[in-house]
């Protein structure tokens, strides 16, 4: 019942794309505070607004992609024809969007704010097998360089360390280390990647 008018509040929010971006959208209240916990599925249901088009039709997330160390470190938007980018699936790595909230009605929305110059739109990396397949393989290397043989996050949980036995505990501890040390080597991979690598 409350679709309608959380579709009405996004269709006003798209309208009103230059205001929206400048923390002025009609109908909603911008929160900008931490939320502690975010749904996956309402990432996805988020509009995408560049701002360097803050006047085209919203753009989607189509994907989200996570690194060794369980973070989010990109998502994949599917550009309006108006953003100027021939309707791409762009990577955005976590430096170039925010995510702004909404609460209307006791409701929770979320919308996503693309901080980019038309440059650095061009410069990033089209979303597809070959760009996927490349990925994988650069962040699995950046992970083993940097993770000192950290073991996969997906894998491995402090329960586990523990029924090892004894010197599970600093084992967890290099295994956290090295995880959140190579998390960042991923970071910085996909961060400077870019359309002509």
């Amino acid at each position: 019942m409350t679709q309608p008018r959380t579709r009405i509040t996004r269709t006003t929010i798209a309208a009103s794309a230059g205001l929206f971006i400048a923390g002025l959208a009609i109908g909603v209240q911008a929160q900008f505070d931490p939320q502690g916990l975010y749904s996956a599925r309402a990432i996805f249901d988020a509009d995408v607004h560049f701002e360097t088009a803050p006047h085209s039709d919203p753009s989607e997330v189509v994907d989200m992609l996570m690194g060794d160390d369980k973070k989010v470190h990109a998502i994949v938007v599917r550009s309006d024809d108006a953003v100027g980018q021939n309707g791409d699936y762009l990577v955005i790595t976590n430096a170039h969007f925010r995510l702004v909230n909404h609460e209307q009605d006791g409701e929770t929305s979320h919308d996503i704010i693309v901080d980019a110059d038309q440059e650095a739109l061009e410069a990033m990396p089209r979303y597809d097998q070959e760009w996927w397949d490349s990925a994988r393989q650069r962040t699995r290397e950046a992970w083993h360089s940097a993770g000192e043989g950290a073991e996969s996050a997906w894998h491995h949980t402090q329960q586990g360390l523990d029924r090892i036995g004894e010197g599970a505990e600093s084992a967890w501890e290099r295994t956290q280390e090295g995880a959140e040390k190579a998390g960042r080597r991923i970071s910085e991979t996909l961060d400077n990647w870019t359309n002509d690598d």
